[in-house]
């Protein structure tokens, strides 16, 4: 039997999310987290809907699922995002104890690994450039498009 619910199969997931940033005029990032295959939650970016530095996709998925599931701890949840996580996103990850963080695009100017991996949990699985090509493209069309 085929498994679909593959790291791709989730990033799409978050694609999604980052649409509805872009078509929002928010930065285009989007974040699920999944539990047993399960998506417990969605969210992007809305730092400028909530007039909210920290309101960024990631840290609302996080409160999201830790609201779902009544804990802070997420040790058997997977993040997926569309872009690298900042320094921000990644403390937070770190905290709620994600099992595994999964990206999209890389972050050269902004993304945690400036500051290197030690800002995720030990435990934390982290895996990149999943549907690298699809989510820096949304990024690079919305800052096109501002410019």
């Amino acid at each position: 039997m085929i498994d679909i619910y593959t790291d791709e199969y989730f990033m799409k997931e978050a694609l999604k999310e980052a649409q509805k940033a872009y078509d929002e005029d928010e930065v285009p990032i989007g974040a699920i987290i999944v539990s047993n295959k399960r998506i417990i939650a969605r969210a992007h970016n809305m730092t400028e809907a909530l007039n909210d530095a920290t309101a960024h996709a990631e840290m609302l998925a996080i409160t999201a699922a830790e609201n779902f599931l009544s804990s802070k701890y997420l040790n058997d949840c997977s993040l997926y995002v569309t872009l690298e996580p900042c320094v921000m996103c990644a403390g937070a990850s770190y905290w709620s104890r994600l099992a595994k963080v999964v990206y999209g695009a890389s972050d050269q100017r902004y993304g945690f690994k400036k500051a290197g991996n030690k800002l995720f949990h030990p435990k934390t699985e982290i895996i990149s450039g999943i549907m690298e090509q699809e989510t820096g493209e949304l990024l690079r069309s919305f800052f096109l498009k501002k410019r």
